[in-house]
């Protein structure tokens, strides 16, 4: 067995080994925050569901094999001290599996089948191959053997619970390949494209171009950004049930969804090396609008929720995309969108504000995506400052945009609710000192040590210089080692794994570190860019950060934290291109 291309080393228990395109992975990652002792193939299709557990053996006893799991972006291999087995993805659908000197048994996850759930097993007359259907997700496995032999092959066709499965092995000296395929419901037989080494050799050229093509900036001051673009390959899947084009999941593991903010994030990184994908990114939850105008909370392959939304950062976005991407917008790519984001905005002003009121309210925290920030915590409906200021970019947004269609009304339109709804910002949020938070029923108003509260730095040179000025002092205040805390570490709500109640966030780093360096506050936006990159570095690309320890916390492969690295790291070595002409001149 030939050495597989190297590659960024990763631990299958932080980030799930897959393949762009593909709808599964491996992982021993089998629900939220539940970890098993075998990894397994864990399908997103219908919800995160563990299908199949593989399990190293032992050939001369059978028994549980002694092995170490090892990953790199083409193949994932267990190691023990009789053999090895490996696995690489030969399309977003198919894995191979080798063995030598070890066993594998193929075994259901769920050991009990009903009428409604579970997995059934049995053997495909005419090729041989053995075939689990799942319940659960709708989908059938169906395992062929290309070499060695099935050792074993139990419960076939049995009802009820039982332990379903196959082992696979061969004789001593000898080799084993099976190959694995996720389909819906009849495929021809399996039949081999390539031998197994170049498989791994296919893979590792598809995620080396992805990486040349996403961050080909990257150097020795920057070594998370292969590995950060892995976690983007990899959370990758082809349009399936309600995801309309190929997404970027959150992640692979059980935040297995796009929401609709994360994915402007995703979209930035990617586009000035994956422009499509990049568009695709930012366009499908708009895909997705409702008659108001609103965008999902979230869309996954079997559901799309309307029960919450997400913050307007949408209008920021944009304008940072069409910077980033190579080529511009089309006219009809620019007419959709600029209907789109109208839509959206309109929602805000129209379906969001209440009779006479100039600013606009969140019905809870989720709508805001700071889900429990402490600003919610003497009520949930409210007016907060931040909403007004991502509606005030998204606005100047519009209005560019439609100057550049040729819609002078529309245009004076969107200029003219900018200004309102800033001076009205200023006016009825901002006491001199600081922003507050108001009951959209009582009109009382509140402070809070959350970070969000200084959100409208993003306005940037927006600002009256010393509001910005202001903000930048208080956020500094929540800067630990490790970046920015988003809620003040001697608060008396600070809680290390308190979600938005302390720990660090890539997307509150990424827009606070934008609106700084955009108002002039570039020592800060460095050493908070600088902080963020090192966390990445040392602790992975969680979905947030203990702020005191830098521990990552949650999912442990978020792909908004990873695309979130790549802008930052991008961004410092620019400047630091930049700067070294400038002296070299």
């Amino acid at each position: 067995m030939t050495a597989a291309p190297s590659g960024p080393a990763f631990s299958v228990h932080d980030i799930p080994f897959s393949t762009r395109g593909s709808w599964f992975g491996i992982s021993p990652v089998v629900a939220e925050k539940t970890y098993a002792e075998d990894l397994h193939l864990v399908s997103h299709q219908n919800g995160m569901h563990a299908v199949l557990r593989l399990v190293p053996l032992y050939m001369a006893t059978g028994d549980r094999a002694a092995t170490s799991p090892h990953a790199t972006p083409s193949l994932l291999s267990w190691t023990g001290t009789e053999g090895r087995i490996d696995l690489a993805y030969e399309s977003p659908d198919t894995v191979r599996l080798r063995g030598d000197g070890l066993g594998l048994r193929i075994g259901a996850a769920a050991t009990a089948l009903t009428p409604f759930s579970g997995t059934y097993f049995y053997r495909e007359p005419g090729t041989g191959a053995h075939v689990f259907t799942s319940y659960e997700t709708g989908r059938r496995y169906r395992v062929t053997v290309l070499s060695g032999t099935v050792a074993e092959a139990s419960s076939t066709q049995t009802l009820g619970s039982a332990a379903r499965g196959v082992t696979i092995g061969a004789e001593a000296g000898a080799a084993w390949e099976v190959a694995v395929e996720e389909y819906e419901t009849a495929r021809s037989p399996y039949a081999s494209s390539a031998p197994f080494d170049q498989v791994v050799d296919t893979a590792h050229g598809a995620f080396a171009a992805f990486a040349d093509s996403v961050a080909p900036w990257r150097t020795t001051e920057t070594p998370a950004a292969e590995l950060a673009a892995y976690v983007l390959w990899s959370a990758t899947v082809r349009p399936r049930g309600f995801v309309t084009r190929p997404a970027v999941l959150m992640s692979k593991h059980w935040m297995d969804k796009v929401w609709s903010w994360d994915h402007c994030f995703n979209a930035l990184a990617l586009a000035p090396g994956s422009p499509g994908l990049a568009l695709d990114q930012f366009s499908l939850p708009f895909d997705h609008q409702d008659e108001t105008g609103a965008l999902p909370d979230s869309v996954a392959h079997s559901e799309i929720l309307y029960n919450f939304v997400k913050p307007p950062i949408h209008g920021w976005a944009l304008c940072h995309l069409r910077r980033r991407l190579p080529e511009p917008l089309s006219q009809a790519e620019l007419t959709e969108v600029y209907d789109r984001l109208a839509r959206w905005t309109d929602f805000w002003l129209t379906a969001r504000r209440a009779a006479g009121a100039a600013l606009a309210h969140y019905q809870h925290g989720n709508d805001s995506g700071w889900d429990n920030a402490t600003t919610f915590d003497p009520e949930r409906v409210i007016v907060s400052a931040d909403l007004a200021a991502f509606l005030v970019l998204q606005l100047r947004e519009l209005a560019g945009l439609a100057t550049e269609l040729g819609r002078p009304l529309d245009a004076e339109r969107w200029t003219r609710g900018a200004a309102e709804i800033q001076t009205a910002l200023l006016d009825e949020l901002w006491t001199g000192k600081r922003f507050v938070a108001r009951s959209a029923h009582s009109g009382a108003t509140w402070t809070s040590s959350s970070l969000l509260d200084l959100m409208p730095i993003v306005l940037g040179e927006h600002l009256p210089e010393s509001i910005g000025d202001g903000l930048a002092d208080r956020i500094e205040a929540h800067l630990t080692a490790h970046g920015l805390a988003t809620e003040l570490p001697t608060s008396p709500h600070y809680l290390d794994d308190g979600y938005w109640r302390g720990p660090i966030w890539a997307p509150s780093t990424v827009l606070i570190e934008d609106g700084l360096r955009r108002a002039g506050h570039d020592r800060l936006a460095d050493e908070i860019s600088a902080r963020f990159r090192a966390l990445c570095e040392t602790s992975g690309f969680a979905e947030n950060f203990d702020a005191l320890t830098g521990t990552g916390l949650r999912d442990r492969a978020y792909t908004w934290t990873a695309s979130s690295y790549l802008l930052l790291a991008e961004a410092h070595e620019l400047r630091r291109a930049e700067t070294a002409e400038a002296i070299g001149g």
